[in-house]
């Protein structure tokens, strides 16, 4: 029997979910098809419309290998494992005389545990176990939560937090699973035949196609330990996630708080003497938090790094005595011993990690109004790590609307631990960049406006001629307005305004659940929707409701970030133009991801405001441009003005 052909294939599976074929598609497939048979990598950016699912999705299927899909979002994970996935197995399946199988997988996490929801919490304050459903008064919002999980997990297949409609708290989910760490495992706990969490696995193992996302895709690099089953193919979905992902997931933390509750948990299983020395570490860490001032901590104070050495060498008495002891008058032993294992070696790795310094990690404290202060370590780059475990074995392609900025792949390359294309390096895997383009015109479709005549935003203060600007263009549009601040209180500040100065409803980040708000603002044109970074990259409302896409000013990261200052001067140590490097291009990241709101399909029109002169008048101004889409651009207020309110008249002659 022939080999079916791609184009073939990708015909069918175009076909079984309604779409159209695009050149772009083509190209794609073409492109993550010859990666898999060649065994290398790639880069390829796919704009809006261009259907990249499907064009990794089919050849990945063709393939026959095991292949690991990893995305930063929900909602794309529900889309392939729901709708996607599917219908493309089943429209392929007469060409490729089978029918691949394909599975979720989550961190443990996500996951209901039976054990915790049957036997109960183990507790800081008590002996035993703690019975959360006696506990939580069945009128409060906790406990009807908690009743609603005891009834769920008598229906649910899976156990997976998302399925469960409407959702529950993060308190009231927090007491019905565990952490990979607090987890008993499935041979020696009652409930492990029936591990919801086991099950993923088990189903995954078996499968051609596992979905997951990046921070298990992390975990599985960083940890040494595989999650993930064994697999040729590795397509890393909004792969411009990747790196603040890998980050996130190789952050250390401590907080006076947490260490307590180690203390608590431990105290309960080892001799005094070693639970006091832990408390007495606790209280001097404590103490050293109290007086802790927010940034960077280039050197670790003196009274710091006792206070840490005190923590680590009392934490590691600590998982030596529970190892070597058992007390049977602990209900539940086992239980109670690993979530108390879990959080002393959480605490010993932390303290560790920070005492003994690296000059690859970057530690900083942040303070809260309410939970107080933090202290964090964050490795200053992944770029090393990604390189070494993630394109080693297998065949990588990432892919992603926004990967080309300023023009080229090569600031997403590096960041990825890549040399720039086309140039091989001894240790660095060789890889290949595509553009394929997106099928919307954005010329015709969408205008980039810059409002030049505006003053240059300072730190601090309100932009009154902003705000001005701002209640003009949305007038203008007749709402229909996506705000995109960068910053919540530029967000909040501007919806307390303008809901005094307009006629037009403003919904407000925070307000609402964020599914909630973007349901209201697609219903209702005249509705104007105000947010930050997750509505950045978190909305699709394609037609009239969203005609406007505001940005108050280029989102540079905030100058006293600890992070980004620390890996834009390591930039400049080497060498290197620290601000383009990690500044512009974190800007021009979000940048696109937010001008990418605008046009979703074919008949949207709009514009892209951004209301911060410098990207007419500084010299990075053309890079961060050259990351946007080819809209017509304008720094004409008048010429915008009309442009709007002819926009918005012909979506009223529509009766939108």
């Amino acid at each position: 029997m022939t080999k079916p052909s791609l184009p073939d294939l990708l015909h069918a599976a175009v076909s079984a979910v309604g779409g159209t074929e695009r050149p772009g598609q083509v190209a794609m497939a073409e492109a993550v098809a010859e990666a898999i048979d060649d065994n290398t990598h790639r880069l390829i950016q796919a704009g809006t419309g261009t259907g990249k699912s499907l064009g990794y999705l089919v050849p990945a299927l063709a393939h026959g290998e095991r292949v690991v899909v990893a995305t930063a979002t929900l909602a794309l994970q529900r889309q392939l494992v729901e709708r996607d996935l599917p219908r493309t197995v089943e429209a392929l399946h007469p060409q490729l005389r089978r029918r691949p199988q394909f599975a979720m997988l989550k961190g443990r996490s996500n996951y209901l545990c039976l054990h915790r929801l049957h036997e109960g919490a183990p507790q800081d304050e008590e002996e035993g176990l703690f019975d959360q459903f006696e506990a939580a008064a069945p009128t409060s919002k906790l406990g009807k939560d908690l009743l609603r999980l005891r009834d769920w997990a008598d229906e649910t297949e899976t156990g997976d937090r998302d399925d469960l409609t409407p959702g529950v708290s993060d308190k009231a989910w927090g007491q019905v699973s565990v952490s990979s760490r607090e987890c008993l495992g499935a041979t020696k706990c009652a409930y492990g035949a029936e591990c919801f969490a086991e099950a993923a696995r088990e189903r995954a193992k078996l499968a051609d196609v596992v979905v997951t996302n990046h921070a298990l895709l992390a975990i599985d690099a960083i940890e040494g330990a595989p999650v993930l089953p064994q697999h040729e193919v590795l397509i890393v979905d909004e792969a411009h996630e990747l790196v603040s992902r890998v980050t996130g997931v190789a952050t250390g933390e401590l907080t006076p708080g947490q260490v307590n509750r180690g203390v608590k948990r431990a105290a309960k299983l080892v001799d005094e003497k070693t639970a006091d020395a832990l408390q007495t570490a606790a209280e001097s860490f404590e103490r050293v938090m109290e007086l802790a001032l927010p940034g960077r901590l280039e050197e670790i104070p003196e009274d710091l790094r006792y206070a840490l050495m005190s923590l680590r060498d009392a934490a590691r008495n600590v998982i030596s005595a529970i190892g070597a002891t058992r007390d049977k008058s602990v209900h539940d032993e086992d239980a109670v011993r690993k979530q108390a294992l879990a959080a002393v070696e959480n605490i010993h790795a932390v303290a560790e990690r920070i005492t003994i310094g690296s000059e690859y990690d970057v530690v900083w404290y942040e303070r809260h109004d309410r939970f107080g202060a933090t202290l964090r370590v964050a490795p200053l780059s992944v770029s090393g790590l990604l390189r070494e475990k993630l394109f080693e074995d297998r065949s990588v392609v990432l892919t992603s609307a926004t990967l080309k900025l300023g023009g080229d792949f090569n600031g997403v390359a590096a960041s990825l631990g890549l040399s720039p294309e086309g140039v091989e390096a001894d240790d660095a895997p060789v890889w290949r960049g595509l553009d394929v383009g997106s099928p919307f015109d954005y010329p015709k479709q969408g205008i980039l406006y810059v409002a030049k005549h505006l003053a240059t935003p300072g730190r601090e203060g309100t932009r009154g001629d902003m705000m001005d600007e701002l209640a003009e263009l949305i007038e203008a549009a007749g709402g229909r307005t996506l705000g995109l601040f960068s910053s919540m209180r530029g967000a909040k500040a501007a919806a307390e305004e303008l809901r005094t100065r307009l006629d037009f409803p403003i919904l407000l980040q925070g307000e609402e659940t964020l599914g909630e708000l973007i349901k209201n603002f697609a219903a209702d044109p005249k509705t104007c929707l105000f947010g930050t970074l997750s509505l950045w990259q978190g909305v699709d409302v394609p037609g009239p409701s969203c005609q406007l896409v505001v940005m108050d000013r280029i989102p540079f990261p905030r100058p006293d970030d600890p992070l980004m200052s620390a890996r834009q001067k390591s930039v400049e140590e080497h060498g290197g133009n620290g601000f383009m490097a990690v500044a512009a291009t974190h800007a021009a990241l979000l940048m696109a991801q937010g001008a990418g709101r605008l046009v979703r399909a074919a008949g949207d029109r709009g514009v892209v405001a951004v209301l911060d002169p410098r990207l007419a008048t500084a010299r990075y101004g053309s890079f961060l441009k050259a990351t946007l889409p080819d809209f017509w651009y304008t720094v004409d207020r008048n010429q915008v003005r009309r442009s709007l309110a002819a926009i918005d008249a012909v979506a009223k002659a529509d009766g939108k």
